[in-house]
């Protein structure tokens, strides 16, 4: 019982590490949080969420350590999350390069329809990302010892849920919060900036990677 504790509290552990570290998903809420408000921040933090617990139930159900062997899976995942990132980069750095803000890489649109759009482009951050994959199939390796039940599997989903809704929608409170409005304001362009030359690089990185 001890064991199984400790193993789940390791996968706890490197779950939070590896979410809250900063990556696309995150970058993507923060800034969607400065720029538009908490509500839209959410909204995309839940695409994110699902985008995170599909991988985990496929890693728990052993799926996705089968995709995994498949090297043309992960190409075709790369390519996509590349191709996005880049398209996202583009709409940040023309929205940087525009005094008035225009060419974001999250347009306005109707309430209703916006908020579908933006769940849907925070699950495909996450679906397009082969190293959610991967990440989701070291965790469940490291957290399902031999005498694993489906019980274990159960804690450790819940559990990484749990820290998932915390991390990525905590993100979107933080940064939505009077003085990052403010500071988004005020520095809009260099953010944009800064936030084009990430998605770029990491898009980038993810198309030329050989893992």
């Amino acid at each position: 019982m001890n064991t199984e504790l400790h193993q789940i509290g390791l996968v706890y552990t490197a779950y939070v590490i590896a979410a809250a570290s900063p990556g696309p998903s995150n970058m993507a809420i923060m800034s969607m949080a400065m720029r538009r408000g908490r509500t839209a921040a959410l909204v995309l933090s839940a695409g994110v969420v699902t985008g995170s617990l599909f991988w985990g139930v496929l890693a728990a159900t052993g799926i996705s350590a089968l995709l995994a062997r498949y090297a043309e899976v992960l190409v075709v995942l790369k390519i996509l999350g590349g191709v996005y990132l880049l398209y996202l980069a583009v709409r940040a750095a023309r929205s940087a390069l525009r005094p008035d803000g225009t060419g974001s890489p999250f347009p306005d649109h109707g309430t209703r329809s916006r908020s579908a759009l933006l769940y849907r482009r925070g699950l495909l951050l996450h679906l397009t990302n082969p190293k959610s994959v991967l990440a989701w199939i070291a965790l469940m390796t490291l957290g399902l010892g031999p005498g694993a039940t489906g019980h274990t599997v159960a804690i450790i989903l819940a559990g990484c849920a749990t820290l998932s809704v915390t991390i990525f929608c905590g993100y979107a409170l933080v940064f939505s919060t009077r003085p990052m409005v403010k500071l988004y304001r005020k520095a809009r362009r260099w953010i944009e900036g800064t936030l084009a030359a990430f998605f770029g690089i990491a898009g980038l990185r993810l198309l030329l990677s050989r893992s």
